[in-house]
C-alpha cells in the first residue's frame, strides 16, 4: 500500500538558504516587511483560505509584517489563480499565493498547463490531514459504518470535496475505501470549487460524507454541525484526540498534505530569502504557536531550493498513488 506520508520537522537547512543574501543584510534585518498580499486560490471557508489567513493573523500579531491583505480567486482548480500570478508577475513583487499538493496533482492530471516550475517556491510551511465529517446528526457514527455501506453498495455513499475530481480530497476518500477492502475507483465523489460550497452540500443532505482537511474540519465541529469520523494521520492529533485513525479503524491508510507559499515568476533571490527569514521568524512566535494549535497543523518547513527538490519528488510519489488508484495511465 502506498503511502504518502510527510514528516513534520523543522528545517535545519535554513543557513545554507539564506546563504546568498547575508551580505545584503537580510539575514539580520529584524524590520518587519511593510506591506503582504495573500492570493488564495478557491473560496472562503477551505484549506488554503484558512492556511493564508492564519499565517497572516500570525505574522501581523507577531509585528513581523505591518499590513496585510487578502484575494480569494477561484476557478479552474486553482489554476485561475497560477495563471493570474503569473500574468501579472511584475505588479505582484509583495504577493504570496498559498497552495498545497494540489499544484502537483492538477498539474500531472493537466487540469491546467502550469506547474510549480512556472512559479517561485518560497517555502512550504505546514501538515494536514484529510478527515471525513458528516453532519452532527448523521446516523453515521463510525467511519466503519460507511465503509460497509461502500461496500454493499458504492454508488450509496455520496462523498463531497473541496476539490475537483482525481484531486486530493479525492484521492484521500479513494486511498481510504482501497486500505478498507474497496474498489476505490467506484467512489461517488462530488466535486465543488470550495470547502465551503462542499460542507453545504453536506448539510443539505446533498452528500453523507465531507472528505476535507482536519484543520477545516475542526473549524466546523466548532459550530457544532458536523462530527469527525475519522482522520488520517499516523497517530491521533492533539487538535483533535477524541478522533480516531483509519490505521486505528484497521485501515492501512496515512496521507498528510503540505501546505506552503510562492511568489511570481522572476521573483529575485533577495526577495525570495525575505519571504523565507520572514516565515521562519514566524515559527517562534507565541502568535504562530496559537494559530498552528487551533487548526491542528503539524510543521513542515523545507524553504527555497529544498522546497523544489521535495516538489519534485513529491511529483513521483504522488503520480504513482494516482496511477495505482487509476486516475493516471
Amino acid at each position: 500500500m502506498f503511502r504518502t506520508v510527510l514528516s513534520a520537522q523543522r528545517n535545519t537547512l535554513l543557513a545554507t538558504a539564506l546563504t546568498g543574501c547575508m551580505g545584503l543584510g537580510l539575514a539580520g534585518n529584524a524590520m518587519a516587511l511593510e506591506t503582504l498580499h495573500f492570493l488564495i486560490p478557491g473560496g472562503a471557508g477551505g484549506g488554503w483560505d484558512s492556511t493564508a489567513r492564519g499565517t497572516g493573523e500570525a505574522l501581523s500579531k507577531a509585528g513581523l509584517v505591518d499590513t496585510i491583505s487578502y484575494e480569494n480567486m477561484s476557478g479552474g482548480g486553482g489554476g485561475k489563480a497560477i495563471a493570474h500570478l503569473i500574468e501579472t508577475a511584475g505588479q505582484q513583487k509583495p504577493t504570496l499565493m498559498v497552495n498545497s499538493t494540489p499544484i502537483v496533482i492538477r498539474s500531472l492530471s493537466k487540469v491546467f498547463p502550469q506547474s510549480f516550475r512556472d512559479l517561485t517556491p518560497v517555502a512550504a510551511t505546514v501538515g494536514d490531514y484529510g478527515a471525513f465529517v458528516v453532519r452532527a446528526d448523521s446516523s453515521y457514527t463510525s467511519f466503519k459504518q460507511v465503509v460497509a455501506d461502500f461496500k454493499a453498495n458504492p454508488r450509496s455513499v455520496k462523498i463531497s470535496g473541496g476539490s475537483a475530481r482525481g484531486s486530493m480530497d479525492h484521492l484521500v476518500a479513494a486511498q481510504a475505501f482501497k486500505a478498507a477492502g474497496g474498489d476505490p475507483r467506484r467512489v461517488k465523489y462530488v466535486a465543488y470549487d470550495a470547502g465551503g460550497k462542499a460542507m453545504a452540500s453536506l448539510l443539505s443532505g446533498e452528500t453523507a460524507v465531507l472528505s476535507t482537511g482536519l484543520s477545516e474540519a475542526l473549524t466546523l465541529v466548532e459550530a457544532g454541525q458536523v462530527r469527525i469520523l475519522a482522520m488520517t494521520g499516523d497517530q491521533r492529533s492533539v487538535a483533535a484526540p477524541d478522533v480516531p485513525t483509519l490505521r486505528e479503524l484497521g485501515y492501512d491508510a496515512v496521507f498528510v498534505n503540505w501546505r506552503g507559499f510562492f511568489a511570481a515568476p522572476g521573483t529575485d533571490e533577495a526577495q525570495t530569502a525575505e519571504y523565507v527569514k520572514t516565515l521562519r521568524e514566524m515559527y517562534d512566535t507565541d502568535a504562530w504557536a496559537q494559530v498552528r494549535d487551533r487548526y491542528g497543523w503539524s510543521e513542515i518547513f523545507r524553504p527555497d531550493a529544498r522546497f523544489v527538490s521535495f516538489l519534485e519528488e513529491q511529483e513521483t510519489s504522488v503520480g504513482n498513488l494516482m496511477k495505482e488508484l487509476g486516475f493516471l495511465k
